[in-house]
């Protein structure tokens, strides 16, 4: 299922704010939210936004290192969820070939933020996840809560 990072916000929950990035998915009124920890979510945020702090941080590096391989990141699966945990695979086009990495759906959405990659969920994780957008609508933006830079 094609999937878009909706939104990267904070929800207060029992145990303190936790960060969520909230997926819409094409053709769904309903979202996928996946709790995150902070930073991976202003890393995010900070690719959607396009911000450029100078130096780059680890998601930068990454994507520099693989792009001065010779490589793409050309997408992002978000494909199993294990005992409440999402599995993702990142998806790249290297001068050796296609490559699939293992990889956190938070550095994997990193990248995609920063690349345009496409972003896709299996239908299996999102109904088992999916939440009504509504729930996630009204939490605050993570740039309205925590220093990004």
């Amino acid at each position: 299922m094609k999937a878009t990072i909706d939104a990267v916000r904070v929800a207060g929950t029992e145990q303190g704010p936790v960060a969520v990035v909230v997926l819409a998915v094409e053709a769904e009124s309903d979202v996928l939210p996946i709790f995150i920890g902070f930073e991976e979510a202003a890393s995010i945020a900070r690719g959607l936004d396009a911000e450029d702090i100078g130096r780059p941080l680890t998601h930068d590096l990454l994507l520099d290192v693989v792009e001065e391989l010779g490589g793409r990141v050309t997408r992002v699966v978000v494909g199993d969820v294990a005992d409440g945990t999402y599995i993702a695979d990142l998806h790249i086009d290297t001068p050796r070939g296609k490559a699939v990495v293992d990889a956190r759906p938070s550095d994997s959405l990193a990248l995609a933020a920063r690349t345009n990659a496409a972003v896709e969920v299996d239908r299996s994780v999102f109904e088992a996840g999916a939440q009504p957008a509504a729930e996630f609508a009204d939490l605050d933006e993570i740039q309205d809560v925590a220093e990004l830079a």
